[in-house]
């Protein structure tokens, strides 16, 4: 038997790529399970293979609790402390005592049993080994051969026993894929389970857009070319943007390639998805003309705060500037990074007309100016009080109209106006009172609580939230310890609550 048992480990080992340790635990697997069957399903089994020899043994074994444990449920596979010392007198809570058994033959009923986890741990392994090969490799694409298609999504066979999964979801709408195809797709997860797919990807990612373009423009791959942004409606359009490194190459030529070779190529990969190659520019407004493409802008007003820009276009290009259900504008946004409102050019022209108007009504309200001053100050690009209080003197005096006089009037009044808005604010913020359960909590004083209150800490729930640094930050008259003392006061409850539940 002992033979035997060395010569299917070699046999398995060998077929299958696993090492010999894993088809020896399998092997001790099923003879323990043959013997149990033998004995009685209760009873705890161990047998030990020798590597070399392939002789084994078989023991019984009980875990060990201690005397007073009410643990016990199996009184076939356990033991208390003053039965185990019985039974092996160096006997530990905990560990195992055991006895040596009559080994059962290695004979067709353990033959069986050793395939049946033999190939389960084949299978462990394999998938163990997947894990290792591709851990890491997320972002990368892969390639491989459609293994079989259902409702759920698409199996990829990767070679080595590695299968991919892309779920419908992550497939080009409409995609025709049939069995045996080749495949390009995006890695992007990989799974430990033990059950189900274990490789993750898709290809409907802008990045899967990105790794093609590098696959058929070997000069992104040699560093002269730059990719620096995607966006997809998969299947139906995409916007990539590049840059060239290198003066005497055309980023955008080179991506699309002779006659269109490399991006229809892309595109092909992509079920036809059309692939427009943008220009990357530094000044985000021009890029943003870029990638607007192929609609022609007329102009574009930038606004910084909202991170938003306003497009004009001629009205009979309206709907190709939007284009499709919106999909020009937005594929445009996604690749730019900026919220984008295109319009007509009367439209814009309309909206310019009335935000003058509201900040020619606005300074020549606030700064007590007529509108000939006001309109002058908004022609020289002022849209703020703050601008015109705080801006260099040398800017505004270079104003033709405005002399010396003029412009330290107008800074002075400005001031003047930024100080009421602030005093009404500091009055407002005077007017909140701390609540109750912050005035009462140990350790918090009158004058402390009303100035965390002024600053928007109004409950012990709100200095709860607070980490130490941040109440610091609101009142550096504090020591650390201190602070931390009162939000560990602040946080009690929480702690009590939990205790209760």
């Amino acid at each position: 038997m002992s033979k035997e048992i060395l010569m299917v480990v070699d046999a398995v080992s060998n077929e299958k790529g696993v090492e010999k340790d894993i088809i020896f635990e399998a092997l001790e697997a099923a003879l323990a399970s043959a013997t149990r069957r033998k004995h009685g399903e209760d009873v705890d089994i161990r047998v030990a293979i020798d590597r070399e020899t392939g002789e084994y043994e078989t023991f019984r074994r009980w875990l060990v609790f201690e005397d007073e444990s009410t643990e016990l449920e199996t009184p076939d596979r356990e033991l208390r402390m003053i039965d185990a010392v019985d039974v092996d007198e160096n006997a530990e809570p905990g560990g195992y005592v055991e006895v040596p058994m009559e080994s059962v033959e290695f004979g067709r009923i353990a033959a069986q049993t050793a395939k049946q986890v033999i190939v389960q741990k084949v299978r462990e392994a394999e998938r163990e080994q997947v894990v290792e090969e591709y851990q890491g490799r997320e972002g990368e694409m892969l390639s491989g051969l459609v293994k079989r298609v259902d409702r759920n999504g698409v199996y990829i066979d990767l070679g080595g026993n590695a299968e991919g999964f892309v779920a419908r979801d992550q497939m080009v709408p409409r995609e025709p894929v049939r069995p045996q195809d080749r495949i390009k797709a995006l890695l992007t997860e990989v799974s430990p389970e033990i059950r189900g797919p274990q490789l993750f990807m898709t290809r409907t990612s802008p990045q899967f857009l990105v790794e093609l373009f590098k696959l058929e423009v070997p000069e992104i791959g040699q560093g002269l070319i730059d990719v620096l942004g995607a966006a997809r409606d998969p299947g139906l359009r995409a916007k990539i943007a590049v840059r060239s490194n290198d003066s005497r190459i055309d980023a955008v030529g080179a991506c699309v390639g002779m006659r269109g070779s490399r991006v229809q190529a892309v595109s092909n990969e992509l079920a036809g998805e059309r692939v427009d190659i943008i220009l990357w520019d530094d000044n985000s407004a021009q890029f943003v003309v870029n990638a607007m493409s192929p609609a022609e802008v007329v102009s574009i007003v930038v606004d910084e705060d909202k991170h938003s820009m306003d497009i004009a276009v001629e009205e009979d290009k309206l709907s190709q500037a939007i284009g499709r259900g919106g999909q020009n504008i937005r594929l445009a946004s996604e690749l730019s990074g900026w919220e984008l409102n295109v319009m007509t050019a009367q439209d814009a022209e309309e909206k310019s007309e009335t935000e003058m108007k509201d900040l020619i009504a606005l300074f020549s309200e606030q700064l007590d100016v007529d509108e000939e001053v006001s309109l002058i100050l908004v022609q020289e690009g002022f849209s703020t009080i703050e601008e015109v209080a705080y801006v260099p003197a040398a800017e505004l005096i270079a104003i033709e109209e405005f002399d010396e006089g003029i412009v330290e009037e107008l800074r002075s009044r400005a001031r003047d106006v930024l100080l009421t808005k602030a005093i009404v604010r500091e009055e407002k913020i005077d007017e909140v009172e701390p609540a109750e359960d912050l005035l009462q909590l140990e350790g918090m004083t009158k004058s402390l609580a009303f100035v965390l209150a002024s600053k928007g800490i109004v409950t012990r729930e709100d200095l709860a939230e607070l980490a130490t640094d941040d109440l610091l930050e609101l009142n550096d008259e504090i020591a650390e310890e201190d602070a931390a003392a009162l939000i560990m006061k602040a946080r009690a409850h929480w702690f009590e609550e939990e205790q209760q539940a």
